[in-house]
């Protein structure tokens, strides 16, 4: 039975307003709808709480918009259903460091290491560990600081164990999905417009310039080129087509050649 079958019989707008007042508490009406919608459409049951809604800044907009993500209670959930959830180990923490972020004083692990355990159909049992960068993880209080925000300086250690557990749960559990968690995008940048990487054509090169035709050497040839007109062995056209791979010819020097024809009568 799916979820959304065991829920009570309520209005569309009776539930907004129960979510609104119970599990997203300040939110805007339409970020609630917006929940409610991700969970009728993924068939999960939104009191659960399996999405958050997190404001992320939007880049082309220029203000921050609430988005719906997934929390990693989803994926565990989701790995649990499959049957072959086989455990998960304890976070393991790089070194700490204390550094200053944006005038913030904040100490944090350097990395941290989670695996997740999924039991393959042949009985054996493979491990999917991922490793998560405190720096390439953490949230900032803002758009124009590099300091840390509330959660991230309070809970260095925790938070970036959620992440390390998301991306493991992905690796083991591809079927979970690939959308990052709340936790992950909290207080990145929202790039409404995906960036076109498709390797662009080269260009290719201009043709250098051919050097101009003297008139005298034409004068000179045009004697030459007649006989061989008047007897058919060549033509204005192809004489043309000589010239110009190795010259430019003036339009002037192009009528000049054009005008040798073959005088009636001569041999063929």
């Amino acid at each position: 039975m799916k979820q959304e079958d065991q829920l009570p019989a309520m209005s569309e707008a009776a539930l907004v307003e129960v979510l609104s007042s119970s599990l997203y508490p300040g939110a805007e009406k339409n970020s609630v709808v917006m929940v409610l919608a991700y969970c009728q459409a993924a068939h999960l049951d939104p009191m659960l709480k399996p999405v958050h809604i997190v404001p992320i800044w939007n880049a082309k907009a220029k203000k921050m918009q609430d988005t719906v993500m997934p929390g990693i209670g989803l994926y565990r959930i989701q790995a649990a259903r499959t049957g072959q959830y086989a455990g998960i180990s304890d976070p393991e923490y790089g070194p700490p460091i204390t550094a200053k972020l944006g005038g913030v004083d904040v100490t944090y692990p350097e990395w941290c290491r989670v695996t997740v355990k999924r039991q393959m159909s042949n009985g054996l049992v493979a491990e999917f560990t991922a490793n998560e960068r405190w720096l390439e993880n953490y949230a900032t209080a803002g758009k124009d600081t590099i300091a840390p925000n509330t959660m991230w300086k309070r809970r260095a250690f925790a938070q970036l164990a959620k992440c390390a557990e998301a991306q493991a749960l992905r690796k083991a559990f591809p079927e979970v999905g690939s959308a990052p968690t709340a936790d992950e995008m909290e207080g990145k940048t929202f790039e409404e417009a995906p960036r076109d990487v498709t390797p662009q054509r080269q260009r290719e090169p201009e043709p250098e310039a051919l050097p101009p035709y003297s008139d005298d050497l034409l004068k000179e040839n045009i004697a030459k080129w007649q006989p061989l007109v008047d007897a058919n062995r060549t033509s204005p056209e192809h004489l043309i087509a000589i010239i110009s791979s190795k010259y430019t010819l003036s339009q002037a020097q192009i009528e000049k050649i054009q005008n040798l024809k073959a005088i009636d009568g001569d041999a063929a």
